[in-house]
């Protein structure tokens, strides 16, 4: 298929790379002039602005991947597809938009006879090699439609032993993407999937720093234990029911430099930990281990344990997030030229 995709910062040049690599033709676009000329020597066409990259989709009805941070510079760029495209067209939001901004935007679109998907993605900056797994919310003939490009992007089945009982469901889960509902649902599962992935985080943190701390001066001398932080990562990757990817990324780490020295421990939140506790708020459901993994977050930024130099780490292991180099307002509202600027910083 022929596919347009706007951002080719951490996430959206590997995108075009791995469906480029399966025969797929992309027409890309970013400020970064020097980002598309990377690409376009790769065998992508390089557009020098979106009226450009829509001209030259010949393919109809066309599909463009939006691939930039959540807020004003994916509003703003939505907005200017919508007055660029025509009737079956569809644009494709794989970012980390509020679902909320989804609904009102596909309401908008729909006006206009322009389908809009929100494809929540996840794989950080391993996605080109392992796959990315995506939670994909719209109408079910644009879904159906751009089914080769989920196909490609998605990890496959892998050697991922088979659920037992999910012989009658849906290929597509055991393949890693879903069609999870209408427009605004695809967000709203990875919203939630990111409020997990702190829980999830946190307790890892929490964990290691008691591990680290058990050779505390204020314990007597026959309880204290000097306990090797990798060689535990290590142990628990191996069969343990707490393995996980993360531990994975959090092992390297480990590994690598089994202080953390390189990590401060602030640790950021990019805004989907705050939209699913507003979530959980407004469907009266107690959520007590998201709730206190966002709350651990702003603390971070006070003082610095063990604890959170380990999330620092796991954060830079799937995603490559730089510490201090994100804006803690989930909904920036920079001008058009700074939004630009924000989003090849934030992208890389």
């Amino acid at each position: 298929m022929q596919i347009g995709v706007i951002g080719l910062g951490r996430m959206g040049g590997n995108i075009s790379r791995r469906l480029m690599k399966a025969g797929h033709q992309c027409v890309v676009f970013d400020v970064d002039a020097k980002l598309c000329g990377a690409l376009a020597k790769e065998g992508a066409r390089a557009a020098g602005s979106l009226a450009e990259l829509v001209k030259a989709l010949g393919e109809k009805p066309r599909a463009i991947w939006v691939m930039l941070p959540a807020g004003r510079i994916t509003e703003e760029t939505v907005e200017q597809l919508g007055g660029l495209l025509q009737a079956d067209d569809t644009i494709i939001d794989g970012g980390n938009s509020f679902y909320k901004d989804d609904i009102r935007r596909a309401k908008k679109l729909a006006e206009r006879r322009i389908r809009y998907v929100d494809c929540g993605t996840s794989g950080g900056v391993w996605g080109i090699e392992r796959g990315y797994c995506m939670m994909i919310g719209g109408p079910k003939e644009a879904v159906d439609r751009l089914d080769p490009i989920f196909s490609t992007l998605a990890p496959g089945l892998g050697e991922i032993p088979r659920t037992p009982g999910r012989e009658q469901g849906d290929s597509r889960a055991e393949h890693g993407y879903i069609h999870a509902g209408p427009s605004g649902a695809g967000h709203f599962v990875k919203m939630v999937h990111n409020g997990i992935e702190y829980g999830m985080m946190q307790a890892y943190a929490e964990g290691f720093d008691i591990l680290r701390n058990k050779d505390s001066k204020d314990l007597s001398e026959d309880e204290r234990f000097a306990l090797n932080m990798p060689d535990i990562a290590e142990v628990w990757r191996r069969g343990s029911v707490i393995s996980s990817w993360l531990l994975d990324l959090g092992a390297a780490a480990l590994a690598k430099d089994p202080e953390l020295k390189d990590f401060s421990g602030f640790v950021q939140d990019s805004g989907e930990g705050r939209w699913t506790i507003e979530a959980a708020l407004e469907e009266a459901v107690p959520a007590d281990v998201l709730s206190t993994a966002l709350y651990a977050r702003f603390r971070s930024r006070q003082e610095h344990t063990f604890g959170e130099k380990m999330l620092s780490a796991m954060r830079f292991g799937f995603g490559g997030h730089i510490e201090g180099s994100e804006p803690t307002d989930p909904e920036p509202k920079p001008t058009a030229s700074q939004g630009h600027a924000m989003a090849r910083q934030v992208a890389r």
